[in-house]
């Protein structure tokens, strides 16, 4: 019973530091943005007004519709966005258009995420590293420079693995949330009034008389839940319950108490509008707060980041991007990976972001955008899981999703109005990235059956092969082959210039699902074909990591034994030649023709030994 307590203790802190990093450090720039923008008179029943919006905001997205309603919908223990897609895909499966259809849409919110990975870790490192200002105003020129040192140095540890620093994550994000409290403790004892604002009333009120108004200040009012989506999408690591227990016992008390203490201070003192978070502290506890921010801004990048490689493998596996250079950080942990190519791609971006927008006030509007889609499509996605793959009547589930989609559209309208201001940038990134998953998956399906209509049927092959057998020599050959029932490329090559078939000849097929995990008894398909040759399926979710030679020791007991020191692997090397033609665009085939050629081997992917693998190239041209 002890064990289990502290085991529930310890998933708790770990999602207070992982899941709650973003959206506890939104504190540094919500109000101010709100107040900032020059669109509310300061009045105290504005300040009440915009303080029960936010309160509510919290209490309707994250509250009810993440923490009550969205967490019900796991994947096999998995959240996400993928995890979700892959539950709405499958409720519909018996609808192909509009299978399609949700596919696209999800695959447009997963691109946004890396959208929402980039403008994050600049917002949070930047709104941090400003409280400098408020120290000394001519430290106002070293708060771009300091804000990059700080993000280098966090992507270039990033190859080392989050292990290490990962347990650091709880404690330090749980002192954030407990020194905000006190932050705002001080203040509400100051001027307890502005507890008014937990009354609806007053934002109701706020909403009555200024519609307009409201309208363009929901853009900077989400900002309070930006990081929602990672309460879902940690749903695998934590599970439901120390998520919800974070977030009801600490998370959101601390993040009231805050606001409602700025607020209070805002209305005792209206020129700590500027900066109304960092004006909260007394001078001599500026410098540790600014340090303290930092540390929570760089653990809240460090989420995103770690989810971003996450979600990249989930995305690869499902078919949508081109194998990339996957590196395990962990011996212990299989999920801990490092992917160099996105890491520094999403470098160069924040830099980019940092330096073009400069300050966290111009890069709130950019922020909000890819966030609130998300959501909504977080929202769309629910409505057909409930509906389609729960089966509940459609008045329940209407009931159940349409007050979030209203709220949804209502936040993401408002952001529309920041497009032109730095909304365009979060979706130019999201945009380039569907556009090369389209390609990769589209190319990918041009080449397979381009494959298709060349290959030979292979058990006809194998008839006609042994009618005159080759020499057979010891050992077996691995044949990977994309389509099941098909003669590898590489086995064509094989017999042509070596003219040998091994004792024993196994033609596999990797096969990637739609749904998290496959577990070992799954993991085989195994069809005998005569003359000591086996088909092979082998079935992987898009969580498992893909090992063949691991999968393929489960033949054990089936016919033969798989002795790793007589095993070859050959691989198929295909080299893409566009042509015109049907298919593609020609812009597009050249880009998946180098996409294709740049994809990591698939022997690293499949983790197949070095020493074990030979590599048949052929040109195929689409």
């Amino acid at each position: 019973m002890s064990s289990t307590k502290s085991s529930l203790s310890a998933l708790t802190l770990g999602a207070i530091g992982v899941v709650y990093g973003d959206i506890g450090t939104s504190v540094l720039y919500a109000l101010k943005e709100v107040f900032g923008s020059g669109h509310v008179p300061f009045t105290p029943d504005n300040v009440y007004g915009i303080l029960s919006m936010i309160f509510w905001t919290l209490t309707v997205i994250v509250s009810i519709k993440y923490v009550v309603l969205v967490l019900r919908a796991d994947n096999e223990g998995e959240g996400g966005l993928i995890a979700m897609l892959a539950l709405a895909s499958q409720a519909v499966k018996d609808q192909p258009r509009l299978r399609r259809v949700l596919l696209s849409v999800g695959i447009f919110g997963t691109c946004l995420f890396y959208g929402d990975g980039v403008i994050t870790p600049a917002i949070s490192v930047l709104g941090a590293v400003e409280g400098l200002e408020i120290i000394a105003p001519q430290f106002k020129t070293y708060v771009v420079p300091l804000t990059l040192v700080i993000l280098f140095c966090l992507f270039w540890v990033q190859k080392r693995g989050t292990a290490g620093i990962g347990r650091f994550f709880g404690p330090i994000t749980l002192i954030w949330f407990l020194v905000i409290a006190l932050l705002g403790v001080v203040h509400i004892v100051d001027n307890p009034i502005i507890l008014k604002s937990l009354n609806p009333y007053y934002a109701i009120a706020f909403i009555w008389a200024n519609p307009g108004v409201t309208f363009v200040l929901l853009g900077a009012v989400v900002l309070c839940v930006t990081g929602a989506e990672a309460l879902y999408a940690d749903l695998g690591h934590f599970g439901k319950k120390p998520i919800r227990l974070a977030w009801f016992s600490v998370v959101m008390p601390c993040l009231t108490l805050n606001y409602f203490g700025q607020g209070a201070l805002l209305l005792a003192n209206p020129e700590a509008v500027k900066n109304p978070f960092y004006m909260m502290a007394p001078d001599w506890a500026l410098l540790p707060l600014v340090v303290l921010a930092t540390m929570a801004a760089v653990i809240a990048s460090q989420a995103l980041i770690t989810g971003a490689f996450s979600v990249t493998k989930q995305v690869i596996q499902l078919g949508y991007l081109p194998r990339l250079n996957m590196i395990h950080t962990s011996a212990r942990e299989a999920g801990q990976i490092y992917i160099p190519f996105v890491n520094w791609g999403l470098f160069v971006a924040i830099v980019l972001a940092v330096v073009m927008f400069k300050s966290s006030s111009n890069l709130a509007a950019a922020y909000g955008i890819a966030v609130c889609t998300d959501m909504l499509i977080t929202t769309i996605l629910t409505f057909y899981v409930i509906r389609y793959g729960w089966k509940y009547s459609l008045p329940l589930c209407l009931a159940a999703t349409s007050v979030f989609l209203v709220v949804d559209l209502a936040f993401w309208g408002s952001n529309l109005l920041k497009l032109f201001d730095g909304g365009w940038f979060p979706l130019a990134l999201g945009g380039v990235i569907f556009m090369l998953m389209g390609t990769w998956k589209d190319g990918r399906a041009l080449l397979n059956s381009k494959l298709k209509a060349d290959s030979m049927d292979l058990p006809s092959f194998l008839e006609a092969v042994f009618i005159n057998p080759p020499t057979r020599v010891e050992g077996t050959a691995v044949f990977l082959t994309a389509a099941v029932g098909t003669v590898p490329n590489a086995l064509l090559h094989n017999l042509k210039h070596n003219k040998v078939l091994h004792t024993n000849n196994l033609f596999v097929t990797v096969r990637n699902h739609e749904v998290p995990w496959i577990g070992l008894e799954k993991r085989l398909e195994i069809e005998r074909l005569g003359h000591d040759c086996w088909q092979v399926q082998i079935h992987y979710g898009f969580k498992n990591d893909p090992d063949v030679p691991k999968a393929l020791s489960l033949i054990k007991g089936r016919g033969f034994e798989l002795d790793a020191m007589t095993t070859s692997y050959f691989l198929s090397r295909d080299t893409v030649v566009p042509t015109l033609g049907e298919g593609m665009s020609p812009w597009r085939e050249k880009l998946f023709a180098q996409m294709h050629h740049n994809a990591s081997g698939a022997a690293d992917f499949l983790n197949l030994p070095s020493n074990s693998v030979v590599e048949l190239g052929s040109k195929i041209e689409i």
